[in-house]
């Protein structure tokens, strides 16, 4: 008899509901989220259960590593479409939850979510780290800033990262008065920058010595950031059968809403990874606005952005790099000027 395992996840208790062919509930119990009493818990019910379905949530890559480990196929299911599947329910309870799941298993109408491997967690882990210590750095500057006003000081407005201690310090010093409030602010700013720094050399050492991101940095207007953070967002190149999906895998393409005669193209669905999506602008921008090198790309966002404007040609452009970076990423090449020079 096939059995369908369902786990409604949470951060302290895991609900496990397993129903059979008919969808007849055969057996529900609550533990807590550990892998090891998840494991014993099934085992205790029948050592016939070969796959566990769940929502992806927080811990989707420690439960699915954990009991993969034993011996389980896991099935991490899209969160959006769960919840759409379960708010139809009356009563939205954990016990409820767990046996909606496993309904939705049994009926095969999910989405199997693609868990990304170790190395990818451990880069967006790194890229994490140095965008929060230059957050914290940037709110400290401008509390500085708006602080060292009271004095009647005005700073420029492109005071650089690295020479902004060198700039705010003797002014600081110099009138004395808000001294004792300001310097520690500086300090601890002073600290969080060479924490950023540290941080953003191993990026750079990172992405040296990776190929796939060598390759992906050929692209004018690729860096570094954007290579390493398109490389964990992707993950396996492989899980996309055509190089154009993966521009909608991350919320590039217009959304869509059709009714009847109603057929309304809107903004661009914003779904996937965000940092990936902001990455692959902010390149996108640097492609058509800063880059030196003229390429068929270049000259096609500028077409655009005459004709439809800025923003919507960077995201055009950017559209077109998540297909690019993919089939570079699949076939192994360096990005391709071409054998003319392109003019506008």
């Amino acid at each position: 008899m096939a059995y369908y395992t369902a786990l409604d996840v949470s951060l302290r208790s895991v609900s496990i509901c397993i129903i059979d062919d008919n969808g007849v509930v055969c057996f529900e119990d609550k533990v807590v989220s550990e892998v090891d009493e998840i494991v014993s818990c099934l085992k205790r019910f029948s050592p016939e259960i070969k796959s566990i379905g769940f929502e992806a949530g927080t811990l989707t890559q420690y439960l699915s590593y954990g009991l993969q480990a034993v011996g389980f196929e896991v099935i991490c299911m899209e969160a959006r479409q769960v919840s759409a599947a379960l708010s139809a329910m009356r009563n939205k309870t954990d016990k409820n939850d767990a046996r909606g799941i496993a309904q939705i298993l049994r009926s095969g109408w999910y989405s199997r979510v693609h868990v990304k491997s170790m190395e990818s967690h451990l880069i967006r882990a790194l890229l994490s780290g140095r965008k929060a210590v230059l957050k914290k750095c940037v709110d400290l500057e401008n509390e500085i800033r708006g602080l060292i006003r009271l004095l009647g000081i005005k700073l420029p407005c492109s005071v650089k990262h690295g020479a902004f201690d060198d700039v705010v310090r003797p002014i600081v010093e110099e009138h004395g008065l808000m001294t004792n409030s300001l310097i520690p602010l500086l300090d601890a700013r002073s600290i969080l920058y060479k924490t950023y720094l540290k941080l953003d050399g191993q990026v750079l050492a990172l992405a040296r010595k990776d190929e796939i991101c060598q390759r992906l940095m050929t692209v004018p207007g690729v860096g570094a950031i954007t290579a390493l953070t398109y490389k964990a967002g992707v993950d396996d190149p492989s899980r996309f059968k055509r190089s154009r999906t993966v521009a909608a895998h991350f919320g590039l393409t217009p959304r869509r809403f059709q009714s009847g005669e109603l057929d309304n193209p809107g903004h661009i669905s914003r779904a996937g990874d965000a940092d990936v999506r902001s990455a692959l602008y902010v390149a996108a921008h640097s492609l058509v606005i800063r880059s030196d090198k003229w390429t068929y790309l270049k000259a096609w966002g500028l077409r655009l952005s005459k004709t439809k404007g800025h923003r919507r040609a960077v995201i055009a452009v950017a559209r077109k790099l998540a297909v690019i970076l993919h089939r570079i990423w699949i076939d192994e090449t360096d990005f391709r000027y071409g054998s003319t020079e392109v003019t506008t």
